[in-house]
């Protein structure tokens, strides 16, 4: 194999430094709060298209809302790729190898460029894919275009989703913030003026994504392209064997299939809600949206803590990762106990902006809501521990997590009280109430005994030979 001539700048070396000696608050809240800001604006603007959406009709908000989860399940595999790759390039980054943090980086973009041609071949197919995910047919009618162009923004987001990945492990969540900002700031105008300006349907929003994400990409392009960085791409950097790609691909899958899990799961809890009708299905859309914001945050929290976990875990110091776990779980609890406190203060007029003016479906959406935002907490919780588990590399516990957050406690509860109570649609949001407190409690558990058994392996049995 040739070598690999790499060059790490004097910012990264400080950054690096940083992570591994720094006030562990101070890093991750250096991490992980522009992360969050980013998270957040980008479930706002989801929130917004909503809203816009809800300008052409309470069909089309429905319809943006369950193709959203099918385009979740096939993102699950890109989102997959760049957190078992981004938790590797971190651990190789702790570590000082970066010639290893360069063929990684290179290798994760390659994977995406080959599951992105894949995607791809989907699009002369829309229709047919979207009936084989149990799609209704009015639903199928009114977005397949929309769908249609939602598919190459997806493959595009691959390769941004792997950019923003590899800067978080150099530390530069700041530029992630400020590109992003720009970006959506450029899609959410977009949006605006092609649905209010040219009286737009959906397929207009997707456009929109579109733009904004290739435009993310150009951007990125400069920092892909630095061939002497140890975060830049390079072709002959590219390799499946050895320590370079089976790490990688060891804790992407369980991610993936996680992700899948989490989406067809959502897709098939949808699939039952068309028992109440196709405005029960926007409804609990719109929640997911509503509750989505103070959990977009929390997620932003987990993937600084996760990669402050491994930059620590590759440079041998468990002690210091399980202190960026414990920083990462109390902050996660704050956040929601604030945005618990918040939407329930605000949530008429909250709903109100997603009806469109239609009262039933404000009072559905209102009715829905109350019960998804209960588990706010516990949701932080659960991020906080995943953001150990990815920095340990532990996917297949994230996979059993989430696996039993749809398949356990959210599936079969829907199914009992669709045929053994006549709560009738109220019914999809005391699923999300039960399920997400039960995988909260869950979580709980398995921090136990994870923590336990880190403590026991590496911090302890270090203290025993000193």
């Amino acid at each position: 194999m040739s070598e690999i001539k790499t060059k790490l700048s004097s910012k990264d070396e400080k950054f690096r430094e940083f992570a591994l000696n720094g006030n562990m608050w101070h890093v991750v809240l250096y991490v992980s709060i522009p992360l969050m800001a980013y998270q957040g604006l980008m479930h706002i603007l989801k929130i917004l298209d909503t809203i816009m959406a809800a300008h052409i009709s309470s069909g089309a908000v429905s319809s943006i809302a369950y193709m959203s989860q099918i385009s979740f399940l096939i993102s699950a595999v890109g989102t997959g790729i760049a957190i078992g790759g981004g938790m590797k390039i971190s651990e190789a980054y702790g570590a000082g190898d970066y010639t290893l943090v360069k063929r990684r980086v290179s290798t994760v973009y390659a994977i995406c460029a080959a599951f992105g041609a894949l995607v791809l071949c989907i699009i002369p197919f829309s229709e047919e894919f979207l009936r084989l995910n149990g799609t209704t047919e009015s639903m199928i009618e009114i977005g397949k275009q929309y769908f249609a162009v939602e598919l190459p923004s997806l493959v595009l987001n691959f390769f941004n989703s792997v950019y923003i990945a590899v800067e978080r492990a150099r530390g530069n969540s700041k530029l992630i913030l400020k590109l992003n900002t720009m970006v959506l700031l450029i899609k959410l105008g977009l949006t605006a003026f092609f649905i209010y300006g040219l009286n737009g349907g959906i397929i207009t929003i997707a456009a929109a994504t579109l733009i904004s994400q290739a435009i993310l990409l150009l951007f990125a392009l400069r920092n892909i392209c630095d061939r002497e960085s140890p975060f830049g791409f390079s072709v002959k950097a590219i390799s499946f064997r050895g320590n370079t790609a089976a790490p990688i691909i060891k804790t992407a899958l369980p991610v993936i299939a996680e992700r899948a899990a989490f989406a067809y799961g959502k897709l098939t809890v949808n699939s039952m809600c068309t028992l109440y009708g196709d405005d029960t299905v926007g409804a609990l859309g719109v929640s997911n949206n509503i509750s989505g914001l103070p959990t977009s945050m929390q997620n932003g929290f987990q993937e600084g803590g996760a990669s402050v976990i491994s930059q620590n875990i590759g440079a041998g110091d468990h002690k210091r990762a399980l202190d960026a776990f414990k920083k990462t779980f109390i902050i996660c609890i704050i956040t929601g106990a604030v945005f618990l406190v918040l939407i329930m203060l605000f949530l008429d007029p909250i709903c109100g902006l997603f009806a469109g003016g239609d009262e039933t479906f404000r009072k559905l959406i209102k009715d829905v809501t109350q019960y998804e935002f209960l588990g706010i907490i516990t949701l932080g919780m659960n991020a906080a521990v995943m953001a150990l588990l990815y920095g340990y590399g532990y996917t297949k516990l994230t996979l059993v997590l989430n696996g039993a957050r749809i398949f356990v406690f959210r599936i079969p509860v829907l199914w009992y009280l669709q045929n053994f109570t006549d709560h009738g649609s109220e019914s999809a949001g005391i699923v999300m109430l039960v399920s997400n407190i039960s995988v909260g409690v869950l979580s709980l558990i398995v921090a136990w005994i994870v923590t336990g058994q880190i403590k026991k392996k590496y911090i302890n049995k270090v203290s025993d030979k000193k």
